[in-house]
């Protein structure tokens, strides 16, 4: 199994790979290797939503967590593993003028899409952030909403993320989250894939140990708002088991799951 520095390099090399080359509809279901490149697990539909951004969109989501984050005019929003971004506009336009977004992500490539998307723009109050997750560059007590889409379960040491989270939240402040959790045990030649983790699968953990780790953290009134059930095709299973093992992966009922879960800091 890869340690935490070297999964930080599988998950960045490849989110590097998609910002310069603009390829899209690759989220949580694509690898590093062409073998899998095109399939996406959970792509939610963004295109309707106001602020929507399509040169914005690199289809790596699992979910929508705009959706329910409860963002307010006015409100401080961070968005977590920001990409080129996606949420980050959506927020925009419901913080309006008063309000102010920061993008955070820890790829080069993504940071200059994203500032390039955003110059089109010419918003003021969007700032995009080069950082880790697990030590991020934003004041304490300073935001009233954070959002992610399918990128906590790619961190390693969530319960520093988690903490680190926590702590720039003012309080009474919120996370809205979509994420990828797993029900039952995962072969092992899943688990340790490279490819797998960069595609979000490999990186995601039990769900209740997820729920267990936002509360211990010291977050309350934790809700799951959304739940989906993802399929992994035969052939992107062929990739890493046998007929054997694919027939008693379906057998044993291991879910994967796309969650998109609230939770607030205490007042």
């Amino acid at each position: 199994m890869q340690n935490e520095k070297e999964i930080k390099e599988i998950v960045k090399e490849k989110y590097g790979t998609i910002a310069k080359t603009s390829q899209s509809g690759c989220g949580c279901g694509c690898g590093t290797s062409n073998k899998i490149v095109g399939y996406t697990i959970l792509q939610d539909d963004y295109s309707n939503l106001k602020g929507y951004v399509p040169d914005a969109d690199l289809g790596l989501g699992c979910g929508l967590p705009t959706e329910f984050a409860q963002i307010k005019e006015g409100d401080t929003v961070v968005d977590l593993g920001s990409g080129a971004g996606n949420d980050v506009f959506v927020a925009r336009s419901i913080v309006g003028e008063k309000g102010k977004v920061i993008g955070l992500d820890f790829t080069n490539e993504m940071i200059d899409k994203a500032n390039r998307n955003n110059q089109k723009l010419g918003y003021k109050n969007v700032e995009f952030r080069l950082g880790e997750i697990e030590a991020m560059p934003i004041e304490s007590n300073s935001v009233d909403v954070v959002v992610s889409n399918c990128v906590l379960n790619l961190v390693p040491n969530k319960e520093k993320a988690f903490s680190e989270i926590y702590r720039i939240l003012k309080p009474g402040g919120h996370i809205c989250v979509s994420d990828i959790v797993i029900k039952g045990e995962l072969p092992d030649s899943l688990k340790k894939s490279a490819e797998m983790y960069a595609g979000c699968v490999a990186g995601a953990i039990q769900k209740e140990e997820y729920l267990k780790i936002i509360n211990d953290t010291g977050f309350v009134n934790t809700v799951i708002n959304k739940t989906k059930v993802i399929d992994l095709p035969d052939q992107i299973l062929a990739h890493y088991l046998s007929v054997e093992e694919i027939s008693t992966f379906k057998q044993n009922k291991i879910g994967i799951f796309s969650i998109t879960v609230t939770s607030f800091k205490d007042k």
